[in-house]
């Protein structure tokens, strides 16, 4: 019964929508229930024959990456990641996010359970274009990803995906704990906490993972990290320099034409980190292909909505020494606060992890 009553919600909340949201809603729930139907248990998967050697190891490294996550970061076992399903996709949603012409804050979309949240997400690809076609028409930047994962937030059991074992092992086990971290703490309404607050507990589990097995503790991942660093330095002064240009007084010919070149010009100095990093023998690929498709103020503020607030919460674990129950509480009371106080403690934040 208990099963049951979660497929009834669907119906009725669409019996309380009209147009266009009623044909959002359905694919939605349509979507998430052809994942329900098409689970299999991974301990099932684990006995077939047609399993290759690569798929194996990853679906048993799940398995013990869960129990990590349950016994050493404490987080949430509800039955997630038990089960399998192949969405016979290369990503198992596509994320709509927009922007004002002249504004980088981002549009977003209110729903029952998730709350409003900064981006929208669509089962198929075309309709995620679609849409974002429809955005871009009256006049906002619009951006369109994949994604790999997503959590219903522990109302659901949410199981492995083909997407999610496609990808490099470190990151498939560290987007397990990013996930679960959802499950744990969820702020309705402030995407950027979320995103941060689980983003940091990933970091934080890849750490304790790879040290216990006496591994190059974050091996690929430190390789890059400073990569990663620098590329996020350069788009937060991007982002920077567009606040400044919106909030100008100039007509809006004088800051279109002033925001192209400072897109434009992003790919210039991207380049110039390029050989730098190579001069240093690391790969000069890692964001070659981001930087390929351009950005506009959509897909800013979308890089800023998942690592903006990442050092903050850094900061909170170090305070904590690095105590995981300490780091969940004090999460949490800072996730209790008010929008406003809530913004204002993790920017206070931000000021001595400049420094670190």
């Amino acid at each position: 019964m208990q099963r049951a009553a979660r497929y009834f919600i669907l119906p009725l909340l669409i019996a309380q929508l009209t147009g266009c949201a009623v044909g959002y809603y359905w694919q939605a729930g349509a979507g998430q229930m052809r994942i329900v139907r098409g689970q299999e248990a991974v301990e099932k998967l684990l006995h077939a024959a047609e399993l290759s050697a690569d798929e194996r190891r990853r679906l048993e490294i799940s398995q013990e990456a869960l129990t990590f996550a349950h016994e050493e970061l404490l987080l949430p076992d509800n039955g997630s990641y038990r089960k399998y399903y192949d969405t016979g996709q290369p990503y198992v949603v596509w994320n709509v996010f927009a922007a004002p012409e002249f504004s980088l804050d981002p549009q977003t979309w209110c729903f029952p359970v998730a709350g409003c949240i900064a981006y929208r997400g669509y089962f198929k690809e075309t309709n995620a274009h679609k849409y974002a076609d429809k955005l871009g028409a009256k006049g906002a930047d619009v951006f369109v990803g994949g994604v790999t994962a997503y959590s219903t937030l522990g109302r659901l059991k949410d199981p492995l995906l083909n997407t999610m074992l496609a990808m490099a092992e470190e990151d498939f086990i560290g987007l397990l704990f990013h996930e679960l971290a959802h499950q744990l703490l969820y702020i309705k309404d402030d995407s950027a906490f979320n995103e941060g607050f689980a983003t940091a507990v990933e970091r934080e589990g890849m750490r304790r993972w790879q040290a216990g097995r006496n591994e190059p503790v974050q091996s690929q991942r430190r390789s890059t990290s400073g990569q990663r660093l620098q590329v996020l330095e350069l788009l937060r002064d991007v982002r920077g320099r567009l606040t400044a240009l919106y909030a100008a007084d100039m007509d809006d010919a004088a800051k279109r034409s002033e925001k192209a070149r400072i897109l434009t010009g992003m790919g210039a100095e991207y380049q110039y980190l390029v050989t730098v990093w190579q001069a240093e023998g690391l790969d000069g690929r890692p964001y070659s292909a981001m930087f390929a498709k351009g950005f506009n103020n959509a897909s800013l503020s979308a890089i800023a909505t998942y690592d903006d607030y990442v050092p903050a919460f850094e900061v909170v674990l170090r305070n904590c020494e690095y105590d995981i129950e300490c780091f969940y509480s004090r999460a949490g009371a800072i996730g209790a606060l008010a929008p406003e106080q809530r913004s204002e403690q993790l920017q206070d934040l931000l000021i001595p992890s400049v420094s670190d």
